[in-house]
C-alpha cells in the first residue's frame, strides 16, 4: 500500500515524494491528493472502515466521488478537484489523470455497462466516459470531449460527439509527468 501511494505522490513531485515535508503538505493541503490518500487506505488493512469514513468527508468537501470499490492503477492524478465522479465498476490502467468536471460512468441500451480504460490516459476538463468502452493506452479525451465508443490506443479524441484522431505516438506523453515507470 506504501508502494502505491508513493508512486501516486511520484505523480505530483516526482523523486520529491519521498521528502517527510513533502508527504505532509501533499496529505494535508492537496485536495486530489487528500481524497487519493484516503482513497488507497480505504481498500486494504485494519482501518479501512475508519478511511472509508474519511474517504466519504473528503468526498463532500472536494466534490470528488471515487468509490473505494473501484480499480484504478497506480500513479492516479487528480489534476483539480471538484465535479469528478467515477463508477466504482470501472477498471482503470495505471498513470491515470482526470480533471474537474469529468464523469466515467455507465449506460443502457447497446452500450450497456461501465469503461475499462488503459494505461497513460488523461481526461481533460469537463470530458464524459461513458457505457461498455474500452479506451487504450495512451488517449488523451479532450475538454468537453464526450466518449461512448471504443477507442485504440495512441489516439486524441475531441468533440461533441466524440471524433479520434489517430496518433503515430503517445499524444499524453507531455501530459503525464512523472510517470510511475521513472519511480526511483
Amino acid at each position: 500500500m506504501i508502494d502505491i501511494l508513493l508512486k501516486d505522490l511520484f505523480r505530483y513531485e516526482g523523486n520529491n515524494c519521498h521528502n517527510f515535508r513533502v508527504k505532509i503538505k501533499y496529505i494535508f493541503f492537496v485536495p486530489g491528493y487528500t481524497y487519493t490518500f484516503f482513497f488507497r487506505k480505504s481498500q486494504t488493512g485494519r482501518l479501512r472502515y475508519i478511511y472509508r469514513i474519511l474517504l466519504r468527508f473528503t468526498s463532500y468537501i472536494t466534490h470528488i466521488q471515487i468509490p473505494y470499490q473501484t480499480k484504478i492503477g497506480e500513479g492516479l492524478y487528480i489534476g483539480h478537484f471538484g465535479s469528478i465522479i467515477v463508477n466504482p465498476d470501472a477498471v482503470i490502467g495505471k498513470n491515470f489523470c482526470i480533471s474537474a468536471g469529468t464523469l466515467v460512468g455507465n449506460a443502457l441500451g447497446k452500450k450497456k455497462g461501465v469503461p475499462t480504460i488503459g494505461d497513460n490516459v488523461f481526461m481533460g476538463r469537463n470530458s464524459i466516459i461513458i457505457g461498455n468502452v474500452n479506451i487504450g493506452h495512451n488517449v488523451l479525451i479532450a475538454p468537453g470531449a464526450f466518449v461512448n465508443f471504443d477507442v485504440p490506443d495512441n489516439s486524441i479524441v475531441i468533440g461533441n460527439p466524440g471524433q479520434i484522431i489517430p496518433q503515430k505516438s503517445s499524444p499524453t506523453e507531455k501530459y503525464i509527468v512523472y510517470p510511475v515507470e521513472r519511480f526511483a
